[in-house]
């Protein structure tokens, strides 16, 4: 079977398999078999944080465990009541 792709596309699928550890027919066999035994295809991606949110949750992590600008909420009330203050 000969399948037409991108170069560009080609060149990712290839490294992604490397990463994998597997020859990039492999992979393309693996999910070929998968989606004949499942009978559906199913497409995703990682999600990954923009480097802004990245450096909020670094941020919002070093003021958690320093103690600083924690408020502790127990039921949503409370925690509603505290946004609706800010």
């Amino acid at each position: 079977m000969n399948i037409r792709i991108d170069e560009d596309i080609r060149r990712e699928l290839k490294d992604f398999a490397a990463e994998l550890g597997m020859p990039t027919s492999s992979l393309v066999t693996a999910c070929i078999k998968q989606m004949l035994r499942t009978r559906s295809v199913t497409f995703s991606a990682a999600l990954r944080p923009t480097p802004y949110l990245a450096e909020m949750i670094s941020t919002a992590t070093a003021d958690y465990e320093a103690g600083r600008d924690i408020t502790v909420a127990e039921t949503d009330e409370e925690t509603l009541a505290h946004l609706r203050s800010l």
